[in-house]
Parts: structure tokens; sequence; C-alpha cells
């Protein structure tokens, strides 16, 4: 990668700050002290699944995908370097203090703007990229039961029929019920269930009989090395045709490949597996991971990356239809603006204020606060603004302050816990984060 000067300011060392915007929905987003480095990967998987791929941060500094911007503290204007394309190609920006001044730059064109307050300038520049893209009337995001952040994959149907009787029994307003990870064979595999679903179309019922919507999780563009797709298909892998299938990370205890999108057979097992799905009933869709579309590596079409990511997500709203409520996540931000109806703009959340092994992009309450609070001027821009969902049963370490968060922030609202897992507190917290959802505009 080469980088070009693109400008450098006079700042107070004790004041200054940079906000550095991460490549997608996990890559944390914060603005920092200027003595400061920002968050970088602490295994090297992370570096493929949660920061950029092939575009690693300097040891020291703040590297922004797309957008960065510079507070000198009181010695001049706030300035935002921010792309010029943003869907087909997104520089990589970075900064560095050097002898009291910092030193910006980039491996590709940047705009220069300047202004009062950062938030203001990402608002104002927010505003002109959403119209430059075609972002579109905004729908606001029903609310919604998810799976995960109880039952994890090991979710049964028996667990979601519980919690929709549960749900009824409280009188939540929930709209929505989602299942999530756990549900399909194999990671790669939407085709078939797990030992733990007998029927689909019978859940889907089941949840249609009380008057709520039926949502459901997949990761589109991610294959376990485990799978039967990868068995039967390995010419539908990223990389293929070059004989190393691209490396899209390592998660569910197997390597992990990307779905080369612009592969004919690949779109048609999309189209099948979407169009399957919509015919069940569901009509809320997650798909997660995607960032495994937008990985270099030799495709069957030779096109650019982010053109191969763009035209799958396109299909997959194609074949859901357009009343089918689309929520992305672990996906490239400003590449996917036009794409989706909501989007996730954090790390997951977790039971723990940290995560595991303090990576800020790894799942955590810290984690999924810092990009939360940094990317809230999306939310009626863009998309509406997922934060992650709630957890307010007791584990949950500084619940209270998670639910402010969410309270504040929050544009999609959706419940994870098991709901007879709720003490009072939980539950009428959930009760009233879920009852009080904000609209698809700004935020104040």
């Amino acid at each position: 990668m080469e980088f070009d000067t693109v400008d450098e300011v006079a700042v107070d060392t004790g004041t200054a700050r940079v906000y550095e915007h991460g490549w997608q929905s996990w890559s944390p987003t914060h603005t920092y002290p200027v003595t400061e480095t920002s968050h970088r990967p602490v295994r090297r998987p992370s570096q493929v699944m949660s920061y950029r791929p092939g575009k690693p941060a300097p040891s020291q500094g703040f590297q922004g995908e797309g957008l960065l911007a510079v507070d000198p503290g009181g010695r001049g204007p706030v300035r935002l370097y921010a792309t010029t394309d943003g869907q087909a190609e997104v520089p990589s920006i970075r900064a560095s203090l050097v002898d009291g001044r910092v030193v910006v730059s980039a491996d590709g064109p940047v705009e220069t703007f300047t202004g009062p307050s950062v938030q203001g300038l990402l608002a104002e520049w927010g505003d002109a990229y959403a119209t430059r893209v075609g972002a579109g009337h905004l729908r606001a995001a029903p609310t919604a039961w998810c799976s995960w952040y109880h039952y994890f994959t090991e979710v049964t149907e028996a667990d979601v029929d519980e919690n929709i009787t549960d749900i009824g029994k409280f009188d939540l307003p929930i709209e929505v019920i989602q299942i999530d990870d756990g549900w399909q064979t194999e990671i790669g595999d939407w085709l078939t269930l797990s030992d733990r679903f007998a029927s689909l179309p019978g859940l889907v019922r089941r949840i249609h009989d009380t008057g709520r919507r039926a949502g459901i999780w997949v990761a589109p563009f991610l294959l376990s090395a485990r799978s039967a797709t990868v068995r039967d298909h390995p010419e539908w892998l990223v990389g293929a045709a070059s004989g190393t299938p691209a490396d899209a990370g390592w998660n569910w205890d197997a390597d992990l490949y990307a779905l080369d999108t612009t592969h004919p057979g690949a779109r048609g097992y999309l189209t099948e597996a979407f169009s399957r799905l919509r015919e069940y009933g569901f009509d809320y869709f997650k798909i997660d991971f995607i960032y495994a579309g937008a990985l270099v590596g030799s495709r069957t079409s030779e096109v650019a990356p982010l053109a191969a990511y763009r035209s799958g997500v396109e299909l997959v709203r194609e074949v859901i239809g357009p009343d089918a409520y689309l929520l992305g996540c672990g996906a490239p931000i400003l590449p996917t603006v036009g794409l989706v109806d909501a989007m996730r703009i954090s790390s997951d959340i977790a039971p723990t204020y940290l995560s595991h092994d303090g990576d800020a992009s790894q799942p955590g309450q810290y984690s999924a606060t810092i990009s939360t609070v940094a990317r809230a001027w999306q939310h009626g821009r863009f998309w509406v603004n997922d934060p992650d969902c709630i957890v307010a049963r007791p584990e949950i370490e500084r619940r209270e302050e998670w639910a402010e968060v969410v309270d504040r922030y929050g544009g999609l609202r959706a419940s994870s816990d098991r709901i007879a897992a709720l003490d009072d507190w939980g539950l009428e917290t959930t009760r009233r984060l879920l009852a009080e959802v904000p609209p698809p505009v700004p935020f104040a």
C-alpha cells in the first residue's frame, strides 16, 4: 500500500482528538486522544473477520476506513477526511502525531472538510453521501426477540416455542421472533436443518398464529470447511480459480471460506436458499458475517471485490423482496449504504463488560458501546442503527449501563434473553425499551 500525505495539522497535544471510522460493523469506531494509538486486533483471524482484511493499521497512530477526523484542540477548525467514492473504492486514511503536528495520509482519493465539530461534519457528510448513493426511504425496524444471547448455537425449536409462549404471557411488545445461528446443519449449508429443529414451516406457522412475524439469521457469504457446500462445490469459493481459497477467518472450530457471489452456481444456491426461507414465511432476515463477500481473491467474473459484494447483497434483497426487512451485520459500512434497512454498527454485546481477549472488536459491552456512540450519526441517514440486543437478565455485567446505551442510541430494538430468566428489573426494562422505539430519523 502506498500512502500519500494529504494534510499536516498543528494540534494541542493535550486536548486534540482523532476520530477513526472502522471498516465494518465490528471494527472499533471511536474518538481517541491524539497521543494514543487506536485499537488493534489481538488474534490473527480478527484482522480478517473484524478489521479490514489485507490492510493492517500501522503499529502506532490511527487508520480510518473511508473516514477520519482531526480535532486540533483549539488550534483551528476540525477537519474531516472522507472518501470521494465509498461504494467501489474506500481508501484507508492514516493519522500520526509527529512533533506536535498530525500528519494525515491516504492510499486513495479523499476530500477535506472543515467545521466546528466532528459530529457536525459527520452529519453533513452523511447527509450528502446518503443522497449520492441513493439510500432512499428509511423504514422503522420492528421490535424483535432473538435467540442468540441466551442459547447461542445450541438453540432448539422447543426453546423458541417456550419464548413465544412467555412473550405472550408477559404481553411484551415484540413483533418478530428471530431464530439465530444454530438452526442450520453447518455454516454454509442453508438448505438442511440441525437435529435440534424438526420443521421451519411448522415453527413459522406457530409464530404467525400469535400475530407475529418470523425472522431468521443467515451468514450467506460464509462457509465452514466442514460444510457439505464446500465439499460438493469447491469451485464456488473466492480464490478457487487460483487454487488457493481466500482465508475468511476461523470460527465454530473450523477454517472459514468465502462464497464467490459472481459464480452462477453460487448465485443459484443463494437464490434457492433465500427463496425457500421466504416461502416458509420468513420476512425478516439478519444477514451476518457478510464481510466475506468483499474479500480479495479470484472470482468467476473479473469484478472488483466491493462490486462483487454489493451484487451479492443486491441478490439477497431481490430474492426476499422489497417488503421483507433486511438487517446487515459484520458488513463493510460505507459500501453497504443503500442496500439494507438496518445495520449493526458495533461489535456484539456479551454477558461480560470487557471482551474475552481485550480486543475492542470482540463481544463485550465496552466494545459495543464505543462504536454505537461513535456511529450514532448514521441512524436516520444511512439506515436504522442496530447497537445489538437488549440483554437484561441478572448475570449480565453492568446491565443498567447497557440499557442506557440502548435507550439513547438503539434504533433497532431486540430482546435476546430467555424471557423466563428475567427478574422484575430485567422484565420491566425490556418492556420499556421495546415500547419506546425511536423513528428512523437522525438522533437529536
